[in-house]
């Protein structure tokens, strides 16, 4: 209910424009003044398209893990308590992480940060896979938490810094499908995989393998001006 005080249905015309001094302006500028998208246009660029492709990663890493992480550590000798510490460090590890990378956000270029972000949980994935001692698994739940959340704040910053802020939502609600989608065919794989050949390294090598493939593909976003609208066919 507090969003009938907080969300406005219209919002300001320079609400896409960034605070004076912002360091905003400075490492991610946002759509100039007067570039103007449908939602079908911005959904047929290849910024939006990376973005999705990103997110179908992260969700399915997020979604296998959480549904496949403990019998996987548990199959792999680890006891039920330390298997549960060891995926709940991820999380808790995340909260400040996030807040952190939300600042870093501000001044650094967002693209190359949300490829390291999935840079570093596609390694993690392998990692959490040759794990052999809780000492690993508990620093590879560390460094993976570090990682864990950012991408889905910079997914929906750097929709915003395309496209501006009166698209963002529904740009990225259709993104978030892809997310979702993803979510869905690991939960099947990751039982699947095991069922059908004794081993979860199909779903999670798979997993860090696409999230290694979206790090490549955020690098490809654009840093610092929109994606050309795309060209009408000229009048007959």
């Amino acid at each position: 209910p507090t969003a009938l005080w907080v969300i406005r249905d219209e919002a300001p015309a320079d609400g896409d424009a960034p605070l004076p001094g912002s360091p905003i302006r400075a490492a991610n500028p946002v759509a100039p003044a007067g570039q103007h998208y449908t939602v079908l246009q911005a959904m047929r660029t290849g910024t939006f398209l990376k973005i999705t492709l990103g997110l179908f990663a992260c969700g399915f890493s997020m979604n296998l893990l959480g549904t496949h992480g403990m019998p996987m550590l548990m199959d792999h000798g680890f006891d039920a308590t330390t298997s549960a510490f060891g995926i709940g460090l991820i999380g808790l590890v995340a909260i400040p992480s996030t807040m952190v990378l939300g600042r870093l956000a501000d001044r650094l270029p967002r693209r190359k940060l949300l490829a390291a972000i999935y840079c570093v949980r596609g390694v993690g994935f392998f990692a959490l896979l040759l794990a052999g001692n809780t000492l690993e698994l508990y620093g590879t739940s560390v460094i993976g938490g570090i990682a864990w959340a950012g991408s889905i704040a910079l997914s929906s910053a750097i929709l915003a810094d395309m496209f501006g802020v009166r698209l963002v939502g529904v740009l990225y609600g259709w993104a978030y499908l892809g997310h979702q989608v993803g979510a869905m065919i690991s939960a099947w794989l990751g039982g699947w995989g095991y069922e059908h050949f004794g081993t979860h390294w199909i779903a999670f090598g798979l997993s860090g393998a696409l999230l290694m493939v979206a790090a490549g593909v955020a690098l490809l976003l654009p840093g610092r001006r929109p994606p050309a609208l795309p060209t009408p066919q000229a009048a007959g």
